[in-house]
């Protein structure tokens, strides 16, 4: 089961540990090995310090991007609960339809969760001022980190290489009198006053960590861009953050929908290693919401008698759903039909291939079905992983060397105008 859970937390590309996996444990240090050695082609020394960078930038982007966001997410959930506010109600709750909303839950509860219900009456009572905060903690957990990647942390390295730079090419250039100049465009992070009407508030406020992390992403490209030392290096940063926010965020989960059609296996490793899931399966006891519609889903998830079930079980487990410690609907949390109707078929379909096998052709299609699970998950890491640090690198080296017509990295590159010795540095 240790292993089902580990195969399963690096398969979920709707959370962090895929990332953790890909950017950490085999991105940096891939890419670090391939940035020396193709800016050793032209200079040993500034094949040294584009390394050097690349670690330094890498390492501490990886702290802050993976740590760093859900960290400022919690220091602001303490102070939203100082105001008197319980975070985790959903703004989403304001629209109200048939089967949930504000005041259908607040009704709806008032019996059975009266404890939440009082936090669902204190936001409803201060819409403006929770919306304001929640607003807050999505433009924290998001400017921060990017104020910090993408124009205090280059700056930092760059600042760190240009001593080093300027004294090795004082020894290359020690005949001729050259000087390198950085030209390092200041810009300024600045946050406009923003609105807080409209829906964004509430889809924001909603975001997971790596829905925050994405955008975060894009804000750190921009930062990067505007702090790039010259013209060229702006345009391969350019193109090597484009990239990785594809390879990160898109490619895998098309890879992931790509290979579960292949192999026509949905369900998780964790839920396939369940034994006693796979047992309720052989013996047709799995209880399902009746179909995929809206009314049939709220239907059984509001039934007490199913709060034990598989489904609620697995639909908690991968934050489809959450329930109370009591087996009520958290009434606070706004329930996705969408993702919730798609599990319940992903079950059903699965319920539908194993009817009518013999115990033996049984036992044979839950052991392919989770081998193939677990090989695609190991496919997707393998596959994402290489794009990302094998085959993006690659491609970006070639970019340089079309714009720039060398191997070398655009920031440490040395510039072709000469000075005379009397130049000072700028």
């Amino acid at each position: 089961m240790a292993i089902s859970n580990i195969i399963s937390a690096i398969g979920n590309n709707s959370s962090v540990y895929p990332l953790i996996v890909r950017d950490c444990g085999i991105e940096v240090p891939a890419k670090i090995a391939i940035t020396y050695e193709q800016n050793k082609k032209e200079s040993k020394g500034i094949a040294y310090l584009a390394a050097r960078e690349r670690f330094l930038d890498e390492y501490a982007t990886s702290a802050v991007w993976l740590g760093g966001i859900p960290l400022i997410g919690k220091i602001c959930n303490y102070f939203i609960k100082k105001k008197g506010f319980n975070p985790n109600v959903n703004l989403k709750l304001f629209k109200e339809d048939k089967f949930q909303g504000i005041n259908y839950n607040i009704e709806k509860f008032k019996n059975t969760a009266p404890d939440v219900v009082k936090d669902l009456i204190k936001v409803k009572n201060n819409k403006k001022l929770y919306e304001k905060m929640l607003a807050g903690k999505f433009i924290a957990s998001t400017s921060i980190p990017i104020l910090f990647m993408g124009f205090i942390l280059p700056k930092l390295v760059f600042a760190s290489s240009e001593k080093k730079i300027k004294a090795m090419r004082a020894r290359e250039n020690q005949n001729k009198n050259q000087q390198i100049n950085f030209l390092q465009k200041d810009k300024f992070f600045k946050i406009n006053d923003i609105s807080f009407r409209g829906n964004w508030v509430s889809t924001a406020a909603s975001f997971s960590t790596q829905n925050k992390m994405a955008v975060t992403d894009g804000g750190y490209a921009v930062g990067r861009v505007a702090t790039a030392r010259n013209r060229n290096e702006a345009l391969d940063l350019a193109f090597k953050m484009t990239g990785m926010m594809l390879l990160n965020f898109v490619v895998p989960k098309c890879i992931e929908r790509g290979l579960n059609k292949l192999t026509g296996t949905q369900l998780d490793p964790i839920i396939l290693s369940d034994k006693n899931f796979i047992k309720d399966i052989k013996e047709n006891a799995i209880k399902l919401p009746k179909s995929s519609k809206v009314n049939d889903l709220f239907t059984f998830i509001d039934d007490i008698a199913n709060k034990d079930s598989y489904f609620i079980k697995y639909a908690q487990k991968f934050e489809k759903l959450k329930m109370l410690d009591s087996g009520i609907r958290d009434p606070r949390e706004f329930v996705d039909t969408a993702k919730l109707s798609k599990f319940r078929n992903e079950i059903a379909e699965f319920v539908i291939k194993t009817q009518n096998l013999s115990e033996k052709d049984f036992t044979k299609f839950i052991r392919k079905a989770k081998i193939f699970k677990t090989a695609n998950i190991l496919i997707n890491v393998a596959l994402s992983s290489f794009l990302l640090a094998y085959v993006l690198p690659k491609c970006q080296f070639g970019f340089r060397r079309l714009i720039t017509g060398s191997d070398l990295e655009p920031g440490l590159a040395p510039t072709e105008k000469v000075v005379n010795e009397s130049t000072t540095d700028l």
